[in-house]
């Protein structure tokens, strides 16, 4: 049968490396100014785009329902019943256009609900401050975003009682959305005035520097727990499948910490198919 081993070291490997480049800070661009910083918040505004596209649609049906019920008890609306329901259309997708608007978030509730709520009610709050922050720290917002987007997809599953969850939930709804409203504190005409051997602009930056690091490597810690996993995983079906040599592979690995399987028994389970 085919050898599979180096083909499951490659993916290993690229995806480690993966991990890497997001550690280095990926190859994300910044976002133009609008654009969702993460999926998370992109979800939330389309979830609002499709609710005022629907209502919308329910307030044009019932104009012109409306119109034509009337004009069947009237034999006809004329003219300016016409021009009367063009106006009522109008002025409907006027207003179900504007309404209901994104809601951005309060401070408070960025650490309630699931990962992937507080992922994407923290990504919504970020936007909202971003107008305000200097240039290279609406670069790290936009950076946040990716990496916020990455961390979620590693909680899911996640129970609350779990050390991780309420290592993030501090992290993500506390220290990030802090460290921003600290610095919006400070009057415009004073953050670039050094102070202390700084400006605020380059505490900010530094902050927000340090802070991403730490999603980051949450988030890797996250993943590479994953990766062990599959790594043993792949070892032992290539062992279960592929013979003795998969077993000599499996003595070259890592001691990631995780036990591995127990194989004693897997000869013998062979031996009595093969009698069969």
């Amino acid at each position: 049968m085919p050898d599979s081993t180096r083909e499951s070291e490659r993916i290993l490997r690229e995806a480690k490396q993966s991990l890497v480049r997001q550690q280095d800070g990926g190859t994300h661009r910044p976002a133009p100014r609008g654009q969702s910083i993460g999926k998370g918040s992109a979800e939330l505004k389309l979830k609002s785009l499709l609710t005022k596209v629907r209502n919308i649609a329910l307030a044009i049906f019932a104009i012109w329902l409306g119109a034509g019920v009337a004009g069947a008890f009237l034999n006809g609306i004329g003219f300016w019943g016409v021009m009367g329901v063009v106006v009522a259309t109008a002025v409907a997708i006027a207003v179900f256009s504007s309404f209901p608007k994104v809601k951005v978030p309060k401070r408070a509730e960025l650490k309630q609900g699931n990962p992937g709520q507080m992922v994407a009610r923290t990504e919504l709050w970020l936007e909202a401050q971003r107008p305000a922050l200097p240039p290279p720290a609406q670069a790290l917002v936009d950076q946040l975003g990716v990496q916020l987007d990455a961390l979620g997809l590693q909680l899911k599953g996640l129970g609350d009682n779990e050390p991780a969850m309420a290592e993030v939930r501090e992290l993500v709804g506390e220290y990030i959305p802090e460290t921003i409203d600290n610095y919006r504190k400070i009057p415009a005409h004073l953050r670039s005035e050094e102070y202390a051997g700084k400006t605020a602009d380059d505490r900010l930056v530094e902050s927000l520097t340090k802070l991403s690091g730490e999603v980051d490597r949450v988030t890797r810690r996250l993943a590479e727990g994953a990766l062990d996993d599959l790594a043993i995983k792949t070892r032992y079906l290539e062992y279960r499948y592929g013979g003795a040599e998969a077993l000599e592979d499996m003595t070259g690995m890592p001691d990631t910490g995780v036990p591995l399987p127990d194989f004693s028994a897997i000869p013998a389970r062979q031996a009595k198919e093969q009698e069969r």
